[in-house]
């Protein structure tokens, strides 16, 4: 008997303790700023997802800068791939 008191006044106070921080998440509409920028009146359409940009006229990197970069990423990994089996 004493148990189920017990479980009972727990079981009250976890939903008591829920019920307020459920409580404090609300927002109401009168604490948004008033600078707020309005809702549209009607919905917007879908992004246009499918459309691509134009390619570009010239390649991003040149091949000797991408060699150079690859090199310098492979000379990195080594470099970490020893220093992690010197530490074991």
């Amino acid at each position: 008997m004493l148990m189920d008191r017990k479980l009972r006044l727990w079981s009250m106070a976890a939903l008591f303790a829920t019920a307020l921080a459920v409580s404090g998440c609300s927002t109401s509409i009168t604490d948004l700023p008033s600078d707020a920028p309005q809702r549209p009146k009607e919905a917007r359409g879908y992004l246009p997802v499918h459309d691509i940009p134009p390619d570009r006229g010239e390649a991003a990197l040149k091949p000797k800068e991408q060699e150079k970069i690859e090199a310098d990423l492979i000379a990195a990994r080594d470099q970490q791939a020893a220093a992690g089996a010197a530490a074991k």
